[in-house]
């Protein structure tokens, strides 16, 4: 045995370069297959960069993932385009289980797959060469350190903005959504203009069940609304995980909460709930119409 010992131990720089090599053939060979049999395309790797604008764009694309668990026959495909010239940042708003999860991280999988060399799910991909990939989503905590999630959500959240650079993806989901619904509109909107107006134009992915946060395209050049589909078809809503231009409405939030089994009575009380704050909402936007008009014609003192 100490024989054996000696031998391996003289020749461990032979070995480990060895499998060194046996696991960049096994990780190549893997990607080969999957791009034969999933139909992945080779990248375009895009040119853009110091004076060019930095741009992506992916057309028909697919979560790997996603796509193998649900079948490629039912996966809905959608395009990604971005750039820091005219569709800088991408406020994707729509309901709770629509996709909107989803698309985010299939745009940060195609990105990772063709800058380690792969080919990637789509029918055709123009992608940069980036430097970080960021990324906030999920909800955890660290009770240890003393921070709840709200405190980690804004964490990463900071260090996104205090970092991201002109070549970098970012990718925001439900961002505010850990606190009061006015803080978290407020920090929501406030992290979108600081990233719309940052020197160095990072692309952004932000999704949100925000949808206030849609008017922010009449002030913002470079953000542009998309929201992901929904149907009704005899009183109940149907999601087509389509990704298209436009603004979401509602974020049908007590539709989830029914598809999610709470009782009956539950789901009735909270739509009761939800127009008389509608209503309420609607009347206090009169009031408020109507103090501007009177404003309007109000002498001068």
């Amino acid at each position: 045995r100490d024989r054996v010992c000696v031998k391996i131990d003289a020749e461990q720089e032979r070995l480990a370069k060895a499998a060194r090599a046996m696991a960049q053939a096994d990780v190549l060979l893997a990607l080969a297959l999957a791009a034969q049999k999933h139909r992945w395309v080779r990248p375009q790797l895009s040119t853009a960069g110091g004076e060019a604008p930095l741009e992506l764009e992916v057309e028909d694309a697919r979560h790997p993932l996603v796509e193998q668990a649900v079948g490629g026959r039912y996966y809905t495909k959608n395009d990604v385009f971005l750039s820091a010239e005219s569709q800088q940042v991408l406020l994707l708003t729509g309901p709770n289980m629509g996709g909107k999860s989803t698309y985010l991280r299939m745009a940060a999988v195609i990105c990772v797959l063709s800058q380690l060399g792969s080919f990637v799910p789509a029918a055709s991909a123009r992608l940069p060469v980036l430097d970080r990939i960021y990324t906030r989503v999920g909800a955890q905590d660290r009770l240890s350190l003393g921070q709840s999630t709200f405190m980690v959500e804004m964490v990463e959240t900071a260090e996104i903005l205090n970092t991201c650079s002109g070549r970098s993806l970012v990718l925001l989901d439900e961002v505010g959504r850990g606190t009061s619904t006015y803080d978290g509109i407020s920090i929501a909107k406030a992290v979108v203009e600081f990233l719309h107006e940052h020197p160095a134009r990072p692309l952004v992915l932000f999704a949100t069940h925000f949808f206030e946060l849609t008017d922010m395209a009449l002030v913002l050049p470079r953000l542009k609304n998309f929201q992901v589909e929904v149907a009704e078809q005899g009183g109940e809503y149907v999601f087509l995980y389509r990704v298209s231009p436009g603004a979401a409405s509602d974020s049908y939030g007590i539709e989830v909460a029914r598809l999610a089994g709470l009782p009956d009575g539950v789901v009735s009380r909270a739509r009761d709930i939800l127009a008389e704050l509608e209503e309420a909402r609607e009347a206090a936007l009169e009031r408020a119409r109507h103090a501007v008009q009177l404003g309007l014609f109000k002498k001068p003192k």
